[in-house]
């Protein structure tokens, strides 16, 4: 059984390599094509070592035996996602191919429906497969909010850094690491914000129409953390005054008894 466990483990592992080479053949592809430039190759580069380092010690730690479909389909979505990170990353120096850019992440988005579906479907669900799709979708949308920024202005990279800063937040105050409810509302508008950055980086609507969809895109991000930090924060609120109480039911006999 420990054999057997120890080849699971080296399979597991050697797939992420596996995601680590494709991102290279990608990247390779994409400069042949394009030329591009240092920044881009290297920016490229970082993504890729950073995803195979960070999954490979994620999967070690989570010690699953296999991938799994679902993961598979997720990992070749950050595959398109190092794609459009060493595009953004060149258009600092040089403008990139508007349809090369929206193409793989029309196709990344997309593919962001089907790996939960696998899993459901597969009975593969897990934490590390949620974690690594929600990972890959902040990522996206970070990298389309620095590309968008660089027309509509540095607003944008709001959109991109609001769920980096929850997460720090979520340090200093640890009840926003609580669960939160199931919500139809809150998947819509993180589904919401890639199709409108999206349609932001495409450029094929009027300035006007592209600064309203993407400030709307702000706005109803505001509205759903805002609401969450809201219900976290009135339940801290609820568990924290019965704890109180307990805690002065057991003070009072022991001032008594002194």
């Amino acid at each position: 059984m420990a054999l057997n466990h120890t080849y699971d483990a080296r399979l597991v592992q050697q797939e992420t390599a596996l995601g680590a080479g494709v991102q290279i053949l990608v990247l390779t592809l994409l400069g042949t094509a394009i030329g591009m430039g240092p920044a881009g190759w290297l920016t490229g580069l970082a993504f890729a070592i950073a995803t195979w380092a960070v999954l490979s010690r994620a999967l070690h730690r989570s010690r699953l035996q296999s991938f799994g479909p679902a993961n598979r389909v997720t990992l070749g979505r950050s595959i398109l996602v190092g794609g459009v990170t060493a595009l953004v990353a060149d258009s600092f120096q040089s403008p990139p191919p508007i349809t090369l850019l929206v193409g793989l992440t029309a196709v990344a988005l997309i593919l962001d429906g089907v790996d939960g579906k696998v899993a459901r479907r597969t009975g593969t669900s897990t934490a590390l497969g949620a974690r690594f799709d929600m990972e890959v979708d902040a990522f996206l949308i970070l990298v389309l909010s620095v590309y968008v920024s660089m027309f509509l202005g540095p607003w944008v990279l709001l959109i991109g850094a609001m769920r980096y800063a929850f997460v720090a937040a979520a340090r200093v105050w640890p009840w926003l690491n609580a669960p939160l409810p199931p919500s139809t509302a809150r998947k819509t508008v993180a589904a919401l914000q890639g199709v409108f950055l999206l349609a932001g980086a495409s450029k094929l609507l009027p300035y006007p129409a592209t600064f309203g969809i993407v400030a709307l895109a702000l706005g109803l991000l505001v509205w759903s953390f805002g609401r969450d930090v809201l219900w976290l924060c009135r339940t801290a609120r609820i568990e924290k005054t019965p704890r109180q109480e307990a805690t002065a039911e057991v003070r009072e006999p022991e001032l008594a008894a002194r």
